[in-house]
């Protein structure tokens, strides 16, 4: 595609302007405000809605977004490394904005109380229906991490996501937690309950054996006489952030030559606009447009970006727009294209903020919530204890959510020291709200949560640490494993994200005292990725959890934050000191 400077920052002074009026209609009743907010113009023939990482939250809830999420190298001070104000001022959004709520963690509490929870299926429903209803022919992506993330997804298998995303009117998925029910699983629901409804495709997910395609590579779709392809690209190191043994028979990868090649088979089947709903994580999608020709578009998803702004990307046959749409149905992308003798001439690109107490809930999709939850309501609903600060995950070190896993771990199991994974769902809470088991289950709920207890050198400690920074921390991209550094409890560190492997971490103590390199420590974790984890009788984390909780008196004090002692990488546009 090709666009000139001016026509990309006419896109992008839209989007500023929509943003400075946030305010006033935050102001307003709901329906003045929802009408300001949601009521955007049709523009041209072919539109994709795009949702992603909803992590399976049907409810609306809190989320706070993070206030650390450092760029290393070409990457510092560019999207999506961008947090608080610098995010704010690159989308032209003004501060204290319902919309500035949405996308940044900036005064979270006093904004959540006054704008109100996010997300909820039912309300996203109700959204979807309206821009369908005014886009004929648009589709609706899921860039995948729906299926997984709560309570109901968890018991259920998966069915009650595959049932709300067959109401909501999903067309095309690809996938990534989805993988962690198993092959067979998996394969049930594309062949059974998706069959003749949604696609499922994944370009990079070949058999081990043969190379053969495990899903369909891409689907055509025809869109007011437009042909458009969708390519899809899971999440390329599964087999590495999950358990190898879920997906034993699949070989997954980026898988750059096999894109290009996708890519042009579907030009020559006609493809006037050509999509990739990705699953890479954003870092990766834009060093992927810079390397693969032909791709009008990457709607992507797996490192809960929520992007403002589309960014164009050069490469030798044009520019590829890249998005992400945020996590836990907080958002919705809407991109649409302009066609004009067989191309691209221009494009819009919203991201929608999905506040619950601005947009009603489709009675279709709020009846069939209330059906899959009902048997569960009386558990998930029960109060475990009270929480006197902020609750939340999302951040590069560590989130006071995961500090109270770590104490719990910690304190329940007698360990020196925990880890917690650097998981990027989970959903917040504000203080003095309960911590429900369905709150614990959003912060936990997998199928390999198991809790653990080893034995580790200092040594065996540091090349773990070193071993995750170098994941988040490689300044090519497409050595990164998306998430977030493991999260450390009891262990004070250095951390030196510019440095090379190896390099990255120092000066590890233990209540003060330098750790001993050939000394074996008691480490708490949970979430082990090794297949004999699952034979060993071992507690899930959300019962250590719960008894920690059950024990605090009923109340929980705020979490006093164990992160490292970061050198070298500040001032960064990507840190803010909170």
């Amino acid at each position: 595609m090709n666009l000139t400077k001016r026509e990309f920052m006419q896109v992008m002074g839209a989007g500023s302007m929509a943003g400075l009026n946030m305010n006033a209609y935050a102001q307003a009743d709901s329906s003045v405000a929802a009408k300001g907010l949601y009521d955007i113009p049709k523009f041209g023939q072919v539109s994709f809605l795009h949702m992603t990482d909803c992590h399976a939250q049907l409810k609306p809830i809190y989320f706070r977004e993070p206030s650390v999420n450092l760029g290393i190298g070409s990457m510092k001070g560019q999207l999506p490394h961008l947090v608080g104000e610098h995010l704010l001022k690159t989308a032209g959004v003004r501060p204290g904005s319902a919309e500035a709520y949405g996308m940044s963690y900036l005064n979270f509490e006093v904004a959540a109380k006054r704008y109100g929870k996010v997300g909820g299926f039912a309300h996203l429903a109700t959204l979807v229906k309206r821009l369908k209803a005014s886009r004929p022919g648009a589709l609706l992506l899921d860039g995948g991490d729906t299926w997984q993330g709560s309570a109901t997804s968890l018991w259920t298998n998966g069915q009650d996501m595959v049932d709300a995303c067959k109401l909501l009117g999903v067309d095309v998925m690809t996938g990534h937690w989805e993988f962690t029910y198993g092959m067979e699983r998996v394969q049930e629901i594309v062949n059974k309950d998706f069959a003749g409804k949604v696609d499922f495709i994944a370009q990079n997910i070949k058999t081990q054996d043969f190379g053969d395609q495990v899903f369909k590579p891409y689907v055509m779709r025809e869109m007011n006489g437009v042909p458009c392809a969708i390519i899809g690209q899971a999440f390329p190191y599964t087999p590495i952030a999950n358990p190898r043994y879920m997906v034993a028979d699949w070989a997954f990868g980026i898988q750059d030559e096999n894109m290009q090649k996708m890519v042009d088979e579907a030009r020559a089947k006609g493809a006037q606009v050509v999509v990739v709903l990705s699953h890479n994580g954003m870092d990766v999608d834009l060093k992927m447009a810079s390397r693969v020709s032909g791709i009008d578009a990457i709607m992507g998803g797996h490192t809960h970006d929520g992007m403002p702004v589309a960014t164009l990307v050069n490469n030798k046959g044009g520019k590829t727009i890249v998005t992400n749409a945020g996590s836990n149905g907080k958002f919705l992308g809407v991109l649409d294209f302009e066609v004009k003798n067989k191309k691209i001439t221009d494009f819009r690109y919203k991201l929608l903020p999905i506040f619950s107490n601005m947009l009603p809930a489709d009675k279709e999709m709020d009846a069939l919530i209330h059906k899959i939850r009902a048997p569960y309501e009386a558990k998930l609903n029960e109060s475990l204890a009270v929480t006197e600060g902020t609750l939340y995950r999302r951040g590069n070190f560590n989130g006071t959510g995961d500090q109270l896993l770590l104490d719990a771990l910690m304190d329940v199991q007698g360990a020196d020291m925990a880890f917690s994974p650097g998981f990027r769902w989970g959903t917040s809470l504000l203080p003095g709200q309960a911590i429900t088991r369905e709150w614990l289950m959003d912060m936990t709920a997998t199928t390999y949560s198991y809790a653990t207890v080893s034995e580790m050198t200092g040594e065996t400690i540091k090349t773990i640490l070193e071993d995750v920074c170098d994941n988040l921390f490689n300044p090519d991209p497409y050595y990164q494993q998306g998430g977030d550094m493991v999260r450390v409890g009891g262990l004070e560190y250095v951390c030196r994200p510019n440095e090379k492997m190896g390099n990255r971490i120092g000066e590890m103590r233990l209540k003060g005292k330098l750790i001993d390199a050939n000394k074996k420590y008691k480490v708490a974790g949970w979430a082990p990725v090794a297949e004999e984890a699952k034979n060993q009788n071992l507690k899930p984390v959300w019962e250590v959890a719960e008894q920690w909780l059950k024990a605090s008196g009923g109340k929980v004090s705020k979490r006093k934050l164990n992160t490292p002692k970061l050198e070298g990488v500040l001032p960064n546009p990507g840190f803010a000191a909170v």
